[in-house]
């Protein structure tokens, strides 16, 4: 006799499709896992915008935000390794601009 198992929650099941689909770039993970590093506040003025050589460039909406997070980046650096491990970036540099 064949179980049914009880059906799995939409958003799991979505979570795990894009987590399946996603690219595989230190960027995209940092992409995904920015909001929960560094909080909504911080998120909504700094925006990952690309990496190279282990470096993420990070975009804010003004000078005193990138100031500002330049200053707290070892903080920065030690959530995103929490929760990120080796897919964490070496280091941050933040920039003025919006992406694009």
């Amino acid at each position: 006799m064949m179980r049914r198992h009880a059906p799995r929650p939409a958003s799991e099941a979505l979570r795990a499709a894009a987590a399946r689909a996603a690219p595989r770039t230190m960027l995209a993970t940092v992409q995904t896992a920015w909001e929960e590093a560094v909080g909504g506040e911080l998120a909504a003025h700094a925006t990952p915008l690309r990496e190279a050589g282990g470096e993420l460039v990070v975009s804010c909406d003004s000078a005193t935000w990138a100031e500002e997070l330049t200053l707290m980046q070892a903080d920065l650096l030690g959530r995103l390794r929490e929760l990120l491990g080796e897919a964490a970036p070496g280091q941050i540099r933040f920039v003025t601009g919006t992406p694009g």
